[in-house]
């Protein structure tokens, strides 16, 4: 948000807009594509395909009209502080996403495995032993191999420290007014997310040829895939916002004083941040 708020009006109003009634369009296209898709339908991929396109291109011209009202000066200080609370309140809704995940993780490691390997539970699975990881009950499960820290954990962990070092140093030169470092650290903490993904990548083609290592892989390689996975998914997404907030610094439309939009996409970062912390210590060392 660049806009001059004593030039604002009161509480901007906004006109009628087609992009929700688009938004649901393409979400309702997608779900039947994916629908299909999953019952092996031919039609299936490529309706799929078309809901997702149609979601991007709402998303790419809905973001687009905030920012032409933002840049036209249409953004009273009203307007920012509706920003702030409903960016909070999406990072909240994302920590209890998160949340759910880290307790059903939590749930399965600490109390269904001591409870289904106590002595009352030997009567239905004899060969159960209640340890994280393995082959499971009577080889229901093939065999695998757990994940450890080393090294590519760890090196992502480093990668996502010093990502968070860079972005908050290209926020502080936006707000001393130095535009290219700001461009320059803010770069760099793309690359860093690049790179990070690229290895989480790697570790995935690792996992299920080296180690065996599946989604089928009982309880363990769900939360595993699932808890990784959307991790990725949300690094992914921060990544492209923190790209789309660099074009615009190229093209000047921040200030020291109202660069909302830039903030936004720093606290989701710093969030997927701390969540991989989470992550490092409750999958890997655990």
């Amino acid at each position: 948000m660049s806009s001059n708020h004593a030039a604002a009006p009161y509480y901007f109003v906004p006109g009628p807009s087609k992009w929700p009634m688009l938004a649901g369009l393409s979400l309702l296209v997608t779900m039947i594509g994916a629908s299909a898709w999953v019952n092996d339908a031919a039609w299936g991929p490529y309706v799929n395909y078309v809901g997702l396109a149609g979601i991007i291109a709402v998303l790419y011209f809905w973001f687009g009209d905030a920012i032409g009202e933002s840049e036209k000066g249409l953004y009273s200080e009203r307007i920012d502080h509706a920003y702030r609370w409903s960016m909070s309140w999406f990072i909240f809704s994302e920590v209890m996403f998160f949340g759910a995940f880290f307790g059903a993780l939590f749930y399965a490691r600490s109390i269904s495995m001591p409870w289904l390997g106590d002595l009352d539970h030997k009567l239905i699975w004899p060969d159960f032993a209640p340890h994280w990881g393995g082959t499971g009950p009577a080889g229901t499960v093939q065999e695998f191999t757990t994940m450890t820290p080393f090294w590519i954990p760890t090196i992502n962990t480093g990668l996502l420290l010093l990502s968070g070092v860079t972005l908050t140093i290209s926020h502080h030169a936006l707000r001393a007014g130095h535009r290219a470092m700001t461009a320059l650290f803010l770069f760099a903490t793309i690359v860093l997310g690049a790179v990070f993904m690229g290895f989480q990548v790697y570790e995935y083609i690792h996992a299920y040829s080296a180690l065996n290592l599946k989604l089928t892989s009982g309880i363990y390689g769900a939360t595993f895939y699932m808890l990784t996975g959307f991790h990725g998914f949300h690094v992914t997404m921060g990544a492209i916002m923190l790209s789309v907030i660099l074009y615009r610094v190229l093209k000047g439309h921040f200030t020291p004083e109202h660069h909302f939009g830039f903030e936004g996409a720093a606290w989701y970062w710093h969030f997927v941040d701390v969540v991989w912390l989470g992550l490092y210590v409750v999958v890997y060392w655990l």
